[in-house]
């Protein structure tokens, strides 16, 4: 089946148009959403799409299936609720939400209604995830043990003169929510999600209400640990993963938006096995990366075909791992997931200014 999508917001959503143009056969995008009409037409006139100003126009039109919601966050659970009401499924930018509460609404919302709603995590797909995967499926990995991540980005005042940015009104949260979902969402994928956290936060690099920096312990439900260091004060945009598996330890380069898509170094802890891993990794098949990847799985879910998808609960995992982390840096305590839903934290982070710009 070919899916019609209509594309809300011309920012991060021309990385999503040129995924969706790698699967013309897949998908079709129908409309593209802005206020900016300019740049609206811009991006419709890539694809050959209808443009528009208006939501609600967009989400009238019968012949929609997808909706593709690239707004600033605060616009997120309205406007994917909206669309699961007219029958639409939904692809969510990250954040999925700004509160467990909000994304627990999402989860009901989507159990009654005929669409789906699939979070972006577009950094799963790329051939060092497939590798991995390979790896494992030959049991040359083992349990996972100890993992090390770094969310080392370069984010000044240019950035933060998008008016949202950088509030808790608009952007929901800081880096923990915005920049290092991410990796998080990756290390999940890996070596399961996280059982309890432990978490310091600081805003040290720009004058804004959320946070820039963080430095996160987590003991995963695998019982493995790992360690997660961000900034938004580095001196360039880098990312790093290094797993450290039972029998073997896998390490990305530094690529920041796209880890997966680079070649991973994969070193057995028995020497002897070094060839076993090589010849695994040579045979792998080549995949589709980032967004092309991540709409290819969308499409082979909704047309019942085994899929690798992004579903709702990871992005709900996504939300609560970030609540359990900033009420770790608040009370000091390890926190455990999943999380009580009567604790305040689940309907919202409130005030994060707990630190200050340094001098």
């Amino acid at each position: 089946m070919t899916f019609q999508v209509a594309v809300l917001g011309a920012g991060i959503g021309v990385q999503h148009i040129s995924g969706l143009l790698q699967l013309t056969d897949r998908f079709q995008v129908r409309t593209v959403c802005d206020l900016n009409k300019e740049l609206a037409e811009a991006q419709a006139n890539r694809t050959g799409a209808k443009f528009s100003t208006s939501i609600s126009e967009v989400l009238r039109d019968p012949e929609i299936d997808i909706v593709d919601i690239c707004l600033p966050p605060r616009l997120h659970v309205p406007i994917a609720m909206d669309a699961l009401a007219a029958g639409k499924h939904v692809v969510v930018e990250k954040p999925l939400a700004g509160s467990v509460a909000d994304a627990d609404r999402l989860c009901e919302a989507e159990r009654k209604a005929e669409g789906k709603i699939f979070p972006v995590f577009q950094y799963r797909y790329g051939r060092a995830f497939r590798q991995l995967q390979a790896l494992k499926d030959a049991g040359l990995l083992g349990a996972p043990r100890v993992a090390s991540l770094e969310t080392h980005w370069n984010r000044k005042a240019d950035y933060y003169a998008t008016p949202w940015r950088g509030t808790l009104a608009h952007e929901l949260g800081g880096a923990v929510l915005s920049h290092a979902i991410h990796i998080h969402d990756l290390i999940s994928t890996q070596f399961g999600r996280a059982a309890n956290v432990s978490a310091l936060l600081n805003t040290s690099i720009n004058a804004i209400e959320t946070e820039d920096c963080a430095a996160i312990a987590m003991r995963m439900e695998t019982g493995a640990l790992v360690t997660s260091s961000v900034t938004l004060g580095a001196a360039d945009d880098t990312s790093r993963l290094k797993m450290v598996f039972q029998h073997a330890t896998a390490e990305s380069k530094q690529e920041p938006y796209a880890p997966g898509e680079a070649n991973w170094t994969f070193t057995a802890r028995d020497a002897d096995r070094q060839n076993e891993i090589d010849n695994v990794v040579r045979a792998t098949s080549q995949c589709r990366e980032g967004f092309a990847g991540y709409f290819e799985a969308i499409a082979d879910h909704l047309d019942g075909r085994p899929s690798p998808v992004v579903n709702l609960s990871d992005g709900l995992a996504a939300v609560e791992l970030a609540a359990a982390i900033y009420l770790a840096d608040r009370t000091g305590e390890r926190v455990v997931l999943p999380l009580d839903r009567s604790l305040p934290i689940c309907r919202g982070w409130g005030d994060l200014s707990h630190a200050t710009v340094s001098s």
